[in-house]
């Protein structure tokens, strides 16, 4: 299989990521749920338009591979998504390192995301792997908070 095509969101992006979100494996989400929670296409798209929520898609011809979005203010990695046939290739890696660098860039020092509690699920081990630490605090969702330390990253490469 040919590797997507990965760069930067734009607004044109945000009814494939919402779509996407309630395709993945584990922890989909409906365009259903996430407009009860305030989140459509539209707010998406002004995110992305505003910069408020920089993010990178990555795209194979038509079909929307995998996204990941960060929040410009809080430095939180909001959502990486992709589809199961995508999963295993490195593609979330390469994702979450490009929202990482942005997020980086715009002076975020301590990044944080909220993970399954769950040792069973992908994303407890995954995020772990890539140097996540978990915080020992739980999120509004019940998700365990875990932090990167951009400084001590910067540290550990060779």
């Amino acid at each position: 299989m040919p590797a997507p095509l990965i760069r930067p969101a734009v607004p044109d992006d945000a009814a494939a990521c919402i779509a996407l979100r309630g395709q993945t494996r584990q922890n989909a989400i409906s365009a259903a749920e996430l407009a009860a929670m305030g989140i459509t296409a539209g707010s998406w798209a002004e995110g992305i338009r505003s910069g408020a929520t920089p993010g990178h898609v990555a795209w194979l011809g038509e079909t929307l591979a995998g996204y990941c979005f960060g929040d410009r203010d809080s430095g939180e990695v909001l959502v990486l998504a992709l589809r199961p046939e995508f999963e295993g290739q490195g593609l979330g890696r390469d994702l979450l390192a490009r929202v990482v660098q942005q997020l980086a860039v715009q002076g975020h020092r301590r990044l944080f995301l909220g993970c399954s509690t769950d040792a069973a699920s992908r994303s407890h081990g995954f995020y772990r792997h890539l140097g996540w630490q978990p915080t020992g605090r739980l999120d509004g969702h019940g998700d365990e908070i875990l932090e990167l330390d951009l400084a001590q990253q910067v540290m550990r490469q060779p």
